[in-house]
């Protein structure tokens, strides 16, 4: 019943949206189209890259200066600009050209054969876009450079981790505070939890600093945030890598907790299949669903989870149920979920597995006393 209520709504959501702009595009109200191209990914074969069209409202990066009222105006024209629908792309990657439409939501989505890896210390490889219909009367060229990153065999470890209240803190568990900080802050003045972007610097570098480790972020943001959460990153020197967000027609629609299990588990199953011959470190939180989730990949992916990290950040009557999914993961799959009360604890265990280098470990306390200052700063 569920599901169908669901169908319902969304096809709702569809057709206004779609009257929506095709009376913005008729009143000349629609604004420039803007192609934006979310990081993609691929191996030594196949490489894929999705995006989305819509109307430009001028994003532009605050400063950390801006007060609530201007966070607040760049959120909403985040989520009001207008989707663009049925238009054709054309794209240019590795001497290959490819057209493509926009689905009725304004999303792309494309695969290319990969005829060369980039060196191993820049993974990264570019997809020029151009947009090729006219959308608005005044409209002149329109195009964008995506991004991909490939990993051969080279290494034989990647990194899935969430992004709410794991690497960012959003107070996912009380809802004042993250539409507080949803309205309120923006990627200069957002917070990561303390010593994450150390960690993850050391998880990237790997063991022995040779070859990278691949690191990507799943999460059930909308993809509206995606240069939010892009540019985040950036400021916090946090290692970059693909962001795999929600259709954010979803969004309206969040209150069904199957959709963000359903989500991820399908972004997780992405990855893994692209990626047969690696084995993965599992990232999560104890605020929503993430060891429920991780406990069904290391089930469906056997032998190839090394381990699962949870940050505790709920209250303590959920620590029983996360517990007992920790002791059958052990005694059925032999894998380790540890529940970490910071970040210490879990570059500790890396440590001692040999994922990140022993001397990475100074840098990681000192960087979460540095912002275990600044949240206890904002806090007060």
């Amino acid at each position: 019943m569920k599901k169908q209520v669901f169908r319902y709504l969304g096809r709702s959501a569809n057709k206004l949206d779609y009257y929506r702009f095709r009376f913005k595009q008729r009143t000349g109200l629609l604004g420039q189209p803007r192609i934006l191209p979310f990081r993609g990914f691929g191996n030594d074969t196949t490489a894929i890259i999705r995006g989305l069209v819509l109307e430009d409202k001028g994003h532009q990066t605050l400063p950390e200066t801006a007060n609530r009222w201007h966070n607040a105006s760049a959120l909403f024209k985040r989520y009001i600009s207008s989707e663009t629908p049925r238009v054709q792309l054309r794209a240019h990657f590795q001497g290959q050209h490819k057209t493509v439409q926009t689905d009725s939501e304004g999303y792309f989505y494309l695969s290319f054969n990969v005829n060369k890896l980039p060196k191993v210390t820049e993974p990264w490889d570019s997809v020029r876009l151009e947009l090729l219909d006219k959308v608005t009367y005044d409209q002149g060229p329109v195009r964008s450079t995506g991004e991909i990153l490939l990993s051969g065999q080279d290494n034989e470890v990647g990194v899935i981790s969430d992004v709410d209240d794991t690497i960012l803190v959003s107070r996912a568990t009380n809802a004042y505070k993250k539409i507080r900080l949803m309205l309120f802050q923006n990627a200069q003045t957002r917070l990561p939890f303390e010593g994450v972007a150390a960690f993850y610097r050391a998880l990237h570098r790997g063991y022995h600093q040779e070859r990278f480790t691949p690191i990507f972020y799943v999460s059930s943001s909308s993809w509206k945030l995606y240069d939010m959460l892009e540019e985040f990153c950036h400021v916090q020197n946090i290692p970059k890598g693909p962001l795999l967000l929600r259709d954010s027609r979803l969004d309206r629609f969040r209150f069904m907790a199957s959709l963000h299990e359903g989500h991820k588990l399908a972004q997780v199953k992405t990855i893994m299949q692209m990626y047969p011959q690696k084995s993965f470190i599992l990232i999560g939180d104890s605020g929503q669903k993430d060891p429920e989730i991780y406990r069904e990949v290391v089930y469906r992916y056997p032998e190839r989870v090394k381990a699962i990290y949870i940050r505790d950040v709920c209250r303590p009557h959920r620590h029983e149920e996360i517990a007992a999914i920790r002791q059958e993961l052990w005694n059925k799959a032999g894998v380790e979920m540890l529940l970490v009360k910071n970040t210490v604890e879990a570059a500790e265990h890396a440590a001692s597995k040999q994922w990140i280098e022993s001397n990475a470990l100074p840098e990681i306390r000192g960087e979460q006393l540095k912002d275990q200052e600044a949240e206890d700063l904002v806090e007060a």
